[in-house]
């Protein structure tokens, strides 16, 4: 039986893989947060604002980013 974690891993990498890395990334912190692994969710939309700044999912990146901080 597969836990969520190597699931996870394998959606990560075939969201990579092809299509709009910006989406692709916000995507799987979207799948994080519904995981409950919020330090994985934290560093994929950290990176989604980072690596591609210019993105439209850039702003959505920072806006939930900080609401995830400001509920720590």
């Amino acid at each position: 039986m597969f836990n969520r974690g190597f699931l996870a891993a394998c959606l990560l990498l075939l969201l990579l893989g092809c299509g709009d890395k910006a989406k692709d990334l916000y995507a799987t912190a979207q799948l994080e947060e519904k995981q409950n692994n919020g330090r994985t969710q934290r560093s994929s939309i950290a990176r989604s604002s980072q690596e591609y700044p210019d993105s439209p999912y850039a702003d959505q990146a920072k806006s939930r980013l900080a609401e995830l901080e400001k509920a720590r």
